[in-house]
C-alpha cells in the first residue's frame, strides 16, 4: 500500500451520539465512509479502499465490536507509522441527553442483551458499560460533545476539524453557557462569569461578543484584559508540551451565564492570540444553535 496520500477519519462513540450524522457530514465532503466496520478488518479495508476509492475514507465503529474494540489503538499505531494520516473523532453525550434520545426513538441500545447470558440490562447500566469499553479510545481521541448542539451543527463542526494540517496541534475555541452545561468535551474550562455583563447595559444586551459595541465596552474593562493575558499565558505554556505529546486537538471551553456576550468575545480574541502559531478553530454552541435551523 502507499500510503503517503491517505487520509483516514475514525469515528466512535457512545451509542445515540450522533456518529451516523458525523458520517454523513463526511460523505457530502468526498470521503468514501462505511459504518460498523469490525476492527479486526480495518488494515485489510484501509489497503483495499485505498487501492479502490481513492485516499479519503472515513470509518464508523462502535460498541457493537466490543470484544475486539481493544485492537484499535495498537492498528492506528501501525497505519501511523506506515504515513497514514489518522483522525480519531468521539462523540459522546451526557447520560441524561442519551436516556431521552433513546426514550424518543424507542430504539434498543446495542448492549441491552446479553446474548451468551440471556439476560436484559438496564439502560442506565448499559450505558455505563458501553463508557467503560471506550475508555481507552475516547481518551485517545478528539472528542466532541454532542449533548447540547443540532444535528447541522455536529455536520459543520466535524467538516471544520478536516482541512487541519497533519501533525499540527490544532485548538478548538468554544464559547458556551454554564446555565446549558460544562461542555464534555473540553480539555481546559475558564469560568468569565465574575466579569462585568454586557446584559446589563442598555443597548448592548440583545448584542452578542462579536459586535463591535460589546467589543468596546469589554475593552475598556481591565479585568477583561487581564482575564485575556492569563488565559493566553497559560495556554501558550503548556501547548507547546501537548504538542510535543503528538496531541491533535486541544479543545478550550470559556463560560459564562448565556454563552453571549463575554465568552464569545474572549473566544474571538484568544483566536486571535494564538491564530500565527496553531491552527484555530471557534465554536459559539449557543449562538450556532439558533443560528442553525431546527
Amino acid at each position: 500500500m502507499t500510503a503517503a496520500a491517505l487520509e483516514i477519519v475514525l469515528i466512535t462513540g457512545m451509542s445515540g451520539s450522533g456518529k451516523s450524522v458525523a458520517l454523513h457530514a463526511l460523505e457530502d465532503a468526498g470521503y468514501y465512509c462505511v459504518d460498523n466496520l469490525p476492527p479486526e478488518l480495518l488494515a485489510a479495508f484501509v489497503a483495499l479502499e485505498h487501492q479502490h476509492h481513492g485516499n479519503r475514507v472515513a470509518i464508523a465503529m462502535d460498541v457493537r465490536s466490543a470484544t475486539a474494540l481493544p485492537l484499535v489503538p495498537q492498528q492506528l499505531r501501525r497505519l501511523r507509522a506506515e504515513g497514514v494520516t489518522v483522525h480519531s473523532l468521539f462523540l459522546d453525550a451526557t447520560t441524561d441527553t442519551l436516556v431521552r434520545r433513546f426514550s424518543e426513538t424507542r430504539r434498543r441500545h446495542p448492549l441491552s442483551r446479553d446474548e451468551r447470558q440471556g439476560e436484559t440490562h438496564a439502560l442506565l447500566e448499559t450505558i455505563e458499560l458501553e463508557r467503560e469499553l471506550l475508555a481507552d479510545l475516547r481518551e485517545q481521541s478528539h472528542v466532541i460533545d454532542t449533548s447540547a448542539i443540532r444535528a447541522a451543527q455536529l455536520q459543520g463542526y466535524v467538516k471544520s476539524l478536516m482541512p487541519a494540517l497533519p501533525g499540527q496541534l490544532t485548538l478548538v475555541f468554544q464559547s458556551f453557557a454554564f446555565k446549558r452545561g460544562v461542555p464534555v468535551d473540553a480539555d481546559y474550562v475558564f469560568d468569565v462569569r465574575m466579569l462585568p455583563n454586557p446584559h446589563y447595559e442598555p443597548g448592548l444586551r440583545d448584542l452578542t461578543g462579536q459586535d463591535a459595541a460589546v467589543v468596546r465596552y469589554l475593552e475598556q474593562i481591565k479585568d477583561v484584559r487581564l482575564m485575556r493575558e492569563h488565559i493566553t499565558r497559560f495556554l501558550a505554556h503548556w501547548l507547546e508540551l501537548l504538542a510535543q505529546n503528538h496531541r491533535s486537538y486541544v479543545t478550550v471551553a470559556i463560560g459564562c451565564t448565556g454563552g453571549q456576550h463575554r465568552s464569545v468575545y474572549l473566544v474571538e480574541r484568544l483566536c486571535e492570540d494564538f491564530s500565527d502559531r496553531w491552527t484555530t478553530l471557534r465554536r459559539h454552541r449557543e449562538l450556532d444553535m439558533r443560528r442553525t435551523p431546527p
